[in-house]
């Protein structure tokens, strides 16, 4: 029994030693116990290799502008453990961790004894979210991030009134396969018999996967670009403006404050989704609260300015798709600048194909390492680059401190790479 919110989180992150072990028995065998929880939830599944955040960030929005209670899982966090399960983005107390952990934890010792053996980090937070939106807090609806897949996932367990597939991109190719198609099926994994699915992949041999994945259990597929439209696509000072066309209605000049071309298509997903709930499921969504959520939604660590003057911003850009995006944003956004360049990744990414991408907008690029098991260290990063002012550094906090001493107006300082490295940047930054 975990008395402490402390003793409750390393009990959780003791979890970590058992690695990723994709599968549902582990899953179905701790909801049986628990009463079934994860029936009881209103859901959407939201998965996909990018933007799955931000599109569940934006839906978030919309439906408590018009109102709604809403809860939500997401991974990893940026501030603290406790945002992963949040209501109306407010991140469940430290309290109800230590319940939730004294729920789980028996569960957990007892199907370490069987032959399923013990449920993963993922599988324990995930059990923990059915829990409490299933018996201790009840929402009007649920938005569920996957964690790594989407077929064999932790929570590929529910039926949801609507899955969301934001994109198909390569990452975690060790376990979800190395073609577009192959990961694709895995995303796939979570389009349920009859329930539709909204989705923003582009390439032929993925869609394709989606469609036929969906066709087969008589699904509906609503594809971006086909279904629903973006155009009128202008960037401005503070963000993205944009008009989308969806089936059901057309929105003209939206506006978003995260930045990029990227965040307007995980925009025009959460306004599809939106639209479906509220034709098909009663949702009442006026357009001035579908307006307003989406001129309010913030994702903490993606292109999020910490300083104006100098600027500093940091980004977790931990893919090669998610590198693409930050390249493609800071050209738009930034093309007068003189990038500096902070990079500290993992090391089981696709870092060849990542960094060169990086170099092509960097004044100066310098690699580091974080306190992190799988953290690429400084040198390994840098073997990749072959930008003539590359630099490696031990100590990124002197190179932050250094930075904002900067005077002159056309620096514009970048940190990336990691999502775990940029919640310790943001955490320093702050204060």
């Amino acid at each position: 029994m975990a008395n402490t919110y402390t003793e409750a989180v390393n009990w959780i992150h003791g979890r970590l030693k058992l690695g990723i072990k994709p599968g549902l028995k582990r899953m179905e065998w701790m909801l049986e116990r628990l009463g079934r929880p994860e029936r009881r939830l209103k859901a959407v599944h939201v998965a996909g290799t990018n933007g799955k955040g931000s599109t569940v960030c934006f839906l978030r929005h919309i439906l408590q502008e018009a109102g709604y209670s809403v809860g939500t899982f997401t991974s990893p966090y940026v501030e603290q453990f406790n945002e992963r399960i949040s209501v109306n983005g407010v991140p469940i107390s430290d309290e109800e961790i230590v319940q939730l952990v004294n729920v789980i934890q028996p569960l957990a010792e007892e199907l370490e004894q069987s032959e399923l053996g013990g449920p993963t980090e993922f599988e324990v937070i995930t059990a923990m979210m059915f829990y409490y939106f299933g018996k201790m807090n009840v929402q009007d609806i649920v938005i569920i991030e996957a964690g790594l897949g989407g077929r064999l996932d932790s929570t590929n367990v529910i039926y949801p009134l609507l899955s969301v597939i934001t994109n198909v991109s390569y990452d975690h190719m060790n376990i979800l396969g190395e073609t577009l198609s192959a990961i694709a099926f895995e995303k796939a994994g979570i389009i349920k018999a009859g329930i539709p699915v909204i989705t923003g992949v582009e390439q032929d041999e993925a869609l394709s996967v989606i469609q036929e994945k969906a066709k087969e259990v008589k699904a509906k597929v609503y594809v971006l670009g086909n279904d629903f439209v973006v155009n009128n696509v202008a960037s401005f000072g503070h963000g993205e403006r944009f008009s989308v066309s969806t089936i059901f209605a057309n929105y003209p000049n939206l506006t978003i404050s995260m930045f990029g071309a990227h965040q307007v298509k995980n925009a025009a997903l959460a306004v599809m989704a939106a639209d479906y709930l509220r034709v098909y499921y009663s949702f009442i969504i006026e357009e001035e609260a579908l307006r307003n959520g989406l001129a309010k939604a913030q994702w903490l660590g993606r292109f999020e300015k910490m300083n104006d003057d100098p600027l500093i911003i940091i980004d977790g850009a931990h893919n090669e798709a998610g590198v693409q995006s930050l390249v493609e944003t800071v050209k738009t956004h930034y093309p007068d600048r003189d990038v500096h360049l902070l990079v500290a990744a993992l090391a089981d990414k696709p870092l060849d194909k990542m960094i060169p991408q990086l170099s092509r907008i960097a004044k100066t690029i310098t690699f580091t390492s974080f306190d992190f098991p799988r953290a690429a260290t400084a040198e390994q990063l840098a073997q990749l680059c072959k930008h003539q002012n590359k630099t490696c550094c031990t100590d990124w906090k002197q190179w932050l401190t250094d930075a904002k001493k900067s005077t002159n107006d056309r620096d514009l300082f970048l940190i990336t790479g990691s999502l775990y490295f940029i919640s310790d940047v943001r955490k320093f930054l702050k204060n």
